[in-house]
């Protein structure tokens, strides 16, 4: 026998990571985890591009054998979090795009049974990226870095990538970014978020990807307005207070319920739902102004679509009455905006509840106005009242509702055959009919 083969470390850690037993795979995760430091902590070190698909192919079917939710979400915490292992900005940006390409290879071979746990993992691993752009002070340049490579990677018409994986991405960027960079970013650094999706829709010859950046990001950035402006007022009131000294004190008062010791379970819900509802109060500010006109500099270029065009014409007209003070939901009760695709559905039914409103009061007045005296009219009139329940016999024997037809006249030969006390033969055929 020859000698044996040693393989590279990259294959040996997807061969484990992708075994049968739960215990080898999660071993081998964080054998990876400390492989990644102790290479990429040297300065000759660092992973390839062919090197970081094998591992993440390893990765790729360590999520498709895990079972049961919530393991599966605790180890999609564990590979996105991997990200911050790499030490350079250009390894984890490397990481990134080998992830993705991986994603678009693999998705048309997953099932529908294994879709969550993907659209969870891709959801974890957008959260971990943002938030290593975080740590970095939401640098301008690698922001550009980051954007250029998920354009590129998923939503480039000369990506790979496939429906599931675009739409996906697209409704999850805003609410990741506001789970991450709602307290600190500013307007303009959002509209630099923003500015590639602008850029994709405009050019974009497919319509999938034009209405779900339409809906998931302008349209989303329109229904969550109000809040943010509410969010933004309470945040002036809030500097105006501190800098006028008049912050109320928390000390509860003598004799309060609060002033008892708390309980220690009851203290840590308590937290977790004042931490829910912080994040989930927090709304992204954005220029409405600035988003418009840079919304209509895309769209008004001469190699953009006819019908792209006109869909974010559409879109650019809700900011610019945003940014005039002009809401398009301020008749809508204040239950609707908590959930931002809410109010969409308030409003369509409302729009058809006030539309039959007017159907019915637009008849009432017409009846009112033009009253018939005729004496035909009262005796429709009292017919129709009679029995409601039964529905009056039409000519022709079908049981419909209305108002009974004008039998035509008999010609001049039929009435002078039916004096001989013959009956024409349509006529009979009509009675006999009738009679069924």
């Amino acid at each position: 026998m020859g000698p044996r083969v040693q393989l590279p470390p990259e294959i040996q850690l997807a061969q484990r990571l992708a075994g049968n037993e739960q215990v080898t795979r999660d071993r081998a995760v964080r054998k990876l985890r400390k492989y990644i430091v102790a290479r990429t902590q040297r300065a000759e070190g660092g992973f390839t591009h062919d090197e970081l698909l094998k591992v993440w192919k390893g990765l790729f079917y360590c999520m498709w054998m895990q079972d049961k939710p919530l393991l599966q979400e605790e180890l999609g915490r564990t590979i996105s979090q991997l990200i911050h292992a790499f030490q350079t900005t250009e390894a984890q940006h490397l990481f990134l795009q080998t992830f993705w390409q991986t994603m678009n290879r693999e998705w048309m071979g997953i099932d529908r049974l294994r879709l969550d746990k993907f659209y969870v993992l891709m959801r974890l691993v957008l959260h971990e990226s943002l938030k290593a752009l975080k740590t970095r002070g939401w640098d301008e340049r690698q922001t550009e870095q980051l954007l250029e490579l998920l354009m590129t990677e998923i939503l480039h018409p000369d990506s790979q990538a496939p429906n599931g994986v675009k739409s996906h991405f697209i409704e999850i960027f805003l609410e990741e970014l506001t789970k991450v960079g709602a307290r600190e970013l500013t307007a303009d650094q959002n509209l630099r978020f923003i500015g590639p999706f602008c850029t994709v829709a405009a050019r974009t010859q497919d319509s999938l990807v034009l209405h779900n950046i339409t809906r998931g990001v302008f349209e989303a950035i329109v229904e969550q307005a109000p809040l943010a402006i509410e969010e933004l007022m309470n945040e002036l009131e809030e500097e105006e207070e501190e800098r006028d000294g008049d912050t109320p004190s928390r000390e509860p008062p003598e004799g309060s319920v609060s002033g008892a010791e708390p309980d220690p379970g009851k203290e840590q819900a308590g937290d977790d739902e004042e931490e829910e509802e912080d994040s989930a109060g927090t709304i992204l500010q954005f220029d409405y102004e600035a988003v418009a006109n840079r919304l209509f500099e895309m769209a008004s270029r001469q190699d953009t679509p006819p019908q792209n065009r006109k869909r974010l014409y559409k879109v650019i007209r809700k900011l610019q009455a945003l940014s005039e003070g002009l809401f398009p939901e301020d008749d809508i009760p204040e239950k609707a905006y908590r959930n931002p695709r809410g109010g969409r559905r308030v409003r369509m039914k409302k729009r058809l509840f006030e539309s039959q409103l007017q159907n019915k009061t637009g008849r009432a007045a017409e009846e009112a106005s033009c009253p018939d005296l005729s004496p035909a009219s009262g005796r429709r009139r009292r017919s129709a009242g009679a029995d409601p329940a039964v529905p009056r016999e039409q000519p022709g024997g079908r049981g419909r509702r209305g108002a009974p037809r004008r039998r035509r006249r008999p010609w001049a030969g039929a009435r002078a055959k039916a004096a001989d006390g013959q009956a024409p033969k349509a006529k009979r055929k009509r009675t006999l009919e009738g009679q069924k």
